[in-house]
């Protein structure tokens, strides 16, 4: 494997991923595209959405098939295996089956909505209830919540513990981190999912987004959650060559919901949780902007945004397709970077 060869410039491992996962996306990518014209498998457009979406309709979907295969294949090749990387690439594995059967099932009932919430979250939860337990079972993830500039959270204190042969100590359940980690999981991979809703929106600004995680990865020793990153923001540069506007494909909830669950997967790995609710501020607003839109409906009968989630609302106020999601970029930008020196300064004033 390429790990080995250049095990001495790991560095170039990190941008090695991030390159070859680009180009296998670029490859593949227009064939995926003519099968699925070819078949007619294409994007049901949300009926309430803005008229100018309506265009949009048939245009292939589930281009999150190839960005995952991209991934997979490059991680099999560039990084070095550990049992971090296996859990966190199982789970976005998971989480892209899920996806997949949801955007298979759009596309058979030809409707936008594809399996129910319910449904939906259930196997979120699942895969997210086995990862967190894995991690602080098998990894070494502590359940403790560090926040910026204030003394770390332990989130431990009501814990089970079974015993087991397999695991010293006993095999143990932190219910307080364990509800943490389903929140932050489940809410990051709907979040990126909500993104998922203009030409190169998602992938842009997950691309941003999994570019620092992949540096606190590789600043923390944790080359391979490094590749990891850098692998995910390589496939999403080459997904951008066919999604940005107008698109010839979208990656559909195979790619969105995996992209999100993988950035949540990273977070827990390096301890940078709350970071990342950061990083990935962009993903927290425009899940907001739904939860607050419902409630303010529910509550005065009124609409709150022009329309949810938040990307359509500019667009209502007149603002370009591409107008919208360069700003959201830069805006994404922003606050990977603010995150970014949080997390890098925090040692140094907590130590000072």
């Amino acid at each position: 494997m390429l790990s080995a060869v250049f095990s001495a410039s790991p560095t170039f491992l990190v941008f090695l991923g991030f390159v070859i996962a680009a180009g296998i996306t670029m490859v593949l990518m227009p064939a995926w595209i003519k099968l699925l014209t070819r078949t007619h498998i294409g994007q049901q457009v949300r009926a309430d959405g803005p008229q100018s979406h309506l265009v949009k309709q048939g245009t292939p979907t589930m281009g999150g098939v190839i960005m995952v295969v991209a991934i997979v294949i490059t991680i099999v090749f560039v990084a070095e295996p550990s049992p971090a990387l296996i859990a966190a690439l199982v789970a976005t594995l998971a989480i892209a089956a899920l996806g997949l059967f949801d955007d298979a099932s759009k596309v058979i009932h030809e409707r936008s909505l594809g399996l129910t919430p319910k449904g939906k979250l259930i196997g979120q939860f699942a895969t997210f209830a086995v990862f967190t337990l894995a991690v602080v079972n098998f990894m070494g993830v502590d359940p403790v919540v560090v926040i910026p500039f204030l003394p770390p959270i332990d989130l431990g204190v009501f814990t089970t513990v079974i015993p087991c042969d397999f695991v010293e100590g006993g095999f143990r359940i932190p219910w307080l981190y364990l509800l943490f980690s389903l929140i932050l999981l489940g809410g990051l991979s709907n979040a990126v999912n909500l993104t998922d809703g203009l030409d190169g929106l998602a992938a842009g600004t997950v691309m941003v987004v999994m570019v620092v995680m992949s540096a606190i990865a590789y600043r923390m020793d944790m080359l391979p959650m490094a590749v990891f990153g850098a692998t995910i923001a390589g496939a999403c540069v080459g997904f951008l060559w066919f999604n940005a506007y107008p698109a010839d494909i979208f990656m559909g909830d195979t790619g969105s919901l995996a992209l999100g669950a993988a950035l949540g997967c990273i977070a827990m790995l390096t301890d940078t949780e709350v970071y990342s609710i950061i990083i990935g501020g962009l993903f927290v607003a425009e899940a907001l902007s739904v939860m607050l839109q419902v409630l303010y409906f529910k509550r005065t009968k009124k609409r709150l945004f022009l329309m949810a989630p938040l990307h359509h609302h500019f667009e209502k106020k007149g603002w370009s397709e591409t107008k919208v999601v360069i700003r959201f970029w830069i805006v994404s930008g922003v606050l990977a970077a603010f995150g970014f020196v949080l997390w890098f300064i925090q040692p140094i004033v907590m130590g000072a």
